[in-house]
């Protein structure tokens, strides 16, 4: 077997090694919810999912070949996909990462990757996405061969999640009125909402994003919690079918972090919190007679956040600006 279809061929066994993750039900007082819990993918987060298609797509197509450096700006969990998968079919990888990248995730990257590229420089947008991307580019245009995965533009990581996440989600529920979907890159609300809105009559996409993120046309303002808001409008936003949107401050995101942890015992990152608040700002108060079922994702663990979000002094001090 030539060196091409051996890339091939692993790609293929590391997709057929994805696995449904599961649903479980939560307590509350105004609706049936439910969570998906996506840190049980194989590297711990939903970026599983499109890091593994993006990459097998492009192997398909020619665009990574044996030798090819893959490199991509992330501010964490998507890079650490991308090192785990890359490693596996036997390619480099450079992660592209700035200061707001936890530290248990940067110790993750570094353990991974012979190299990993730290940017310090600010943006328009008083963020670092905008810099991130431009050395990304810089670095594609000096290595011999080189693939950039692109989330914000690559359509095969919304149909990663069309074809695995939604369509688990439509095997879990024989009926569904809400899912809120953290946005980011805006391939996981775009692939999970065509997928959904063709199964279920009726349903409403609730897009969550932070208070800061220029995704709905908000002012940018500095945000420290990574994994959800972006300084750019991502390209994938145009393929999603929203009905909703709600806007979280970063301080209800710690808050509802801890109201997952103290009453659900479900240790979970930072975006997930951004999600739950936005729940609870959505169905504060009781709906009707009938309890809609609501469902939303965990995209990661809380483990790379206990220095940030789940310490009290680190929070405090993001309460007060």
């Amino acid at each position: 077997m030539g060196k091409e279809q051996d890339l091939r061929a692993r790609a293929e066994t590391l997709v057929s090694m994805l696995r449904e993750t599961p649903v479980v039900r939560l307590e509350h007082e105004h609706i049936d919810l439910f969570v998906k819990l996506e840190y049980c993918n194989a590297v711990g987060s939903i970026k599983d999912r499109p890091a593994l298609f993006i990459l097998k797509r492009a192997i398909e197509r020619g665009e990574i070949e044996p030798g090819t450096t893959v490199v991509e700006s992330s501010s964490g969990n998507f890079a650490i996909a991308l090192a785990a998968y890359a490693g596996l079919l036997g390619l480099d990888f450079i992660p592209v990462i700035d200061p707001h990248v936890s530290t248990v995730n940067e110790h993750v990257l570094r353990s991974l990757c012979a190299r990993v590229v730290k940017v310090e420089e600010r943006d328009d947008t008083g963020g670092f996405l905008k810099t991130r991307l431009a050395r990304v580019q810089s670095l594609c245009a000096r290595l011999p061969r080189s693939y950039w995965p692109n989330q914000y533009r690559n359509p095969d990581g919304m149909m990663a999640h069309f074809h695995t996440t939604g369509h688990e989600i439509c095997r879990a529920f024989t009926e569904l009125d809400f899912v809120f979907v953290g946005v980011s890159s805006a391939g996981t609300v775009a692939g999970l909402s065509r997928r959904l809105k063709e199964h279920f009559r009726g349903i409403k996409i609730v897009a969550v994003d932070a208070e800061g993120s220029v995704i709905f046309g908000g002012p940018p303002r500095p945000r420290r919690i990574p994994g959800i808001g972006a300084g750019v409008v991502p390209d994938l936003l145009r393929e999603a079918l929203i009905d909703d949107v709600v806007i979280v401050p970063e301080v209800e995101s710690i808050a509802a972090c801890r109201a997952l942890l103290d009453r659900h015992r479900l240790l979970a990152g930072g975006s997930t919190g951004t999600v739950y608040a936005a729940i609870q700002r959505y169905f504060g108060r009781a709906t009707g007679l009938v309890r809609p079922k609501v469902l939303f994702l965990c995209a990661d663990r809380g483990l790379p956040y206990l220095d940030t979000v789940y310490n009290p002094d680190w929070a405090s001090r993001h309460a007060e600006g």
